[in-house]
């Protein structure tokens, strides 16, 4: 079976546009269970489909491995017993539930440990939300502020940039905080993990992650 076979069974509404179950993200690990990056779930049958990857599932507290051939099967009887537990792509013959987890059977290198300083992570971070006035705007509503402005000597770093609205960033100007009679509401610092995936482990979908997210061990990119 070609990956192009799999048609989108349902979707969300992501940022205002309906989003595909196929672009639902899947969490990878490397074969010794360490967690590596975070891919779309059409990429990840494409990995299961070459035999690349098996799915880790959690059954009842325990997390069991399945090849593709035993995930179908098993999602045939999920389909039908426990159609709410899962998000689902429609074949041509059957629905297969998307995995939340898969793991490559051989990759063993361990994930780079560098949160990447970019406009979408320092977005990530902040959620949206002003450092200043503490509302929240739309990405193209915000801007990057220097906390320490650098024609003060303030540089590009997680601790010195944070998301500022364009009112808040214009009433700031090239001053800092303190000179503008202006507060932060939260210190900013850089994160132990991509933005991007904390935000994610706060949604339902991807709870089964935590166990392999351990913050003071490494961090995962998005790919």
């Amino acid at each position: 079976m070609e990956p192009e076979h799999f048609l989108p069974a349902a979707a969300f509404v992501q940022g205002g546009a309906a989003v595909s179950a196929l672009d639902y993200k899947v969490l990878v690990l490397n074969r010794a269970f360490v967690a590596v990056r975070v891919i779309s779930a059409k990429r990840a049958f494409c990995l299961l489909l070459k035999d690349i990857a098996e799915v880790i599932h959690v059954e009842n507290g325990e997390y069991v491995n399945y090849d593709f051939a035993s995930w179908t099967e098993i999602s045939q009887m999920a389909r039908s017993f426990e159609p709410d537990k899962h998000d689902w792509v429609r074949t041509v013959r059957f629905d297969m539930a998307v995995p939340k987890i898969i793991r490559l059977l051989g990759y063993d290198r361990l994930p780079a440990q560098i949160v990447k300083l970019n406009r979408r992570n320092l977005f990530a971070r902040d959620r949206n939300q002003c450092q200043y006035c503490g509302r929240h705007f739309a990405t193209n509503e915000l801007s990057i502020d220097h906390v320490l402005p650098r024609a003060q000597g303030g540089g590009d770093s997680w601790e010195n940039l944070v998301c500022a609205c364009i009112k808040c960033n214009a009433r700031k100007g090239g001053r800092t905080p303190d000179q503008a009679h202006m507060h932060l509401i939260r210190k900013p610092v850089k994160p132990k993990r991509n933005p991007l995936i904390s935000i994610r482990l706060g949604q339902d979908r991807y709870s089964t992650w935590k166990a392999f997210l351990d913050e003071a061990y490494w961090s995962v990119e998005l790919k």
